[in-house]
């Protein structure tokens, strides 16, 4: 626009304001502006204020903590369990039914300590007892306890301290060197057994509490965490294992103790951590479903019934070196010494290079023995064998393990 005042609602107003004069000979006074009164607060006011907002504060805090405890529970020394802020934010993120609390509180009497003592001896065939430690649970409410092998392995005193601090000397009553699962015996009664979860059910994330003797001193140590892996393919001591593992902490001495899952149920095993100054976190759990079909076995038999077995010793040649050692050109898996009737029969020889099963080929001995055991006993099986630079194909009826091993 050329002009902004044509611009409708922008015209310039102008407004006469009348003028008056005064003239110097009047004799009328200004009026004086009245001085506004100045506003103040009186005691009385003051105190009331001051009382209602002591009163105000106290009810906002006292809602504040009645809130807190319904959330968190009452953490006063006089309720040993409740529920705190970190496991609530644990059970909550798990989705477990139980609080941490609750599960060791269901526990507790049911994990024991195991300590042991080895008679050895010296180059100057002096004798020394060597002692050692672990942890176990309860399996019957008349003394029977689980263990691992390898905490009781070669030890010639065993015993069994529960919980609440009495001792008693336990005897072997089986054990199982695959599994590394152990049985004990202690003659007492109306203990706490332990109750079996459903390990195949489990899923990683799931909630995992370890109660064990860490260290051999440290009887009744609960940790937590979550199940980290599921079938985990480990070797100890030159033994396949398929193990759970955890994230809670386990370390020397809590082998045999107890993992639980959100139910308070027993769900594993501790079997072995992960070793390494850098490594931690990493700790494994023999399944509960194996832990208890072992367990029966060996208290019903002495040994695993039905497990089945080619009646073979095998020797893994992974290297060059072993090779010439053994007089052979090809790295493989070999058979060392032949043991079962069945075996044999089918003509299997020391010396025989295994390369297939059932047409698949053998990558090492631990892949060839997982192949077998999912199997029963009275299969049959196919070996595709190399002797003297020839293949061969052997048909093979799986043994009884336990006869094999007579």
């Amino acid at each position: 626009m050329d002009d902004w005042n044509k611009f409708p609602g922008n015209e310039e107003k102008v407004t006469e304001t009348p003028v008056n004069f005064t003239t110097p000979e009047s004799t009328e006074k200004p009026e004086k502006k009245k001085k506004p009164k100045s506003k103040y607060v009186t005691k009385k006011f003051f105190i009331f204020s001051l009382v209602f907002t002591m009163l105000f504060s106290a009810a906002v805090g006292a809602g504040a903590f009645a809130f807190s405890s319904a959330l968190f529970g009452n953490t006063t020394q006089g309720n040993s369990n409740t529920l705190n802020a970190t496991n609530y934010n644990l059970t909550k993120a798990t989705g477990s039914e139980l609080s941490i609390q609750e599960i060791i509180a269901k526990n507790e009497n049911s994990v024991v300590a195991i300590t042991t003592g080895s008679v050895s001896t010296d180059t100057w065939a002096r004798q020394y007892v060597t002692n050692g430690a672990g942890s176990g649970v309860v399996y019957s409410e008349d003394g029977y306890i689980l263990t691992n092998n390898h905490v009781i392995d070669g030890a010639s005193t065993i015993e069994v301290t529960l919980h609440d601090g009495t001792s008693y000397e336990a005897t072997l009553v089986a054990t199982d060197e695959q599994t590394d699962v152990a049985v004990l015996k202690i003659e007492a009664s109306g203990l706490v057994p332990i109750t079996f979860g459903d390990s195949s059910a489990l899923a990683v994330g799931d909630l995992a509490v370890a109660i064990g003797n860490p260290l051999g001193t440290l009887a009744g140590t609960a940790t937590d965490g979550i199940i980290s892996g599921l079938e985990r393919e480990i070797t100890l001591e030159g033994k396949s294992m398929t193990l759970l593992q955890i994230s809670a902490s386990v370390n020397p001495g809590n082998s045999g103790g107890g993992v639980f899952d959100q139910y308070g149920n027993l769900i594993g095993l501790v079997v072995a951590k992960s070793s390494g100054s850098d490594v931690e976190g990493l700790g494994f759990a023999i399944p509960a479903n194996t832990v208890k079909e072992v367990a029966e076995s060996l208290i019903a038999n002495g040994y695993v019934a039905g497990r089945p077995a080619a009646g073979v010793t095998i020797v893994d040649l992974t290297s060059a070196s072993d090779a010439m050692r053994y007089g052979v050109d090809v790295t493989g898996v070999y058979v060392q010494e032949v043991t079962g009737e069945n075996a044999k029969q089918a003509g299997l020889q020391a010396g025989d290079l295994i390369y297939m099963i059932d047409g698949e080929k053998v990558t090492d001995s631990d892949m060839l023995v997982r192949q077998i055991q999912d199997h029963e006993v009275g299969d049959k099986i196919t070996l595709t064998i190399v002797r003297n630079d020839q293949m061969q194909q052997v048909e093979l009826v799986l043994e009884d393990s336990n006869e094999v091993n007579k």
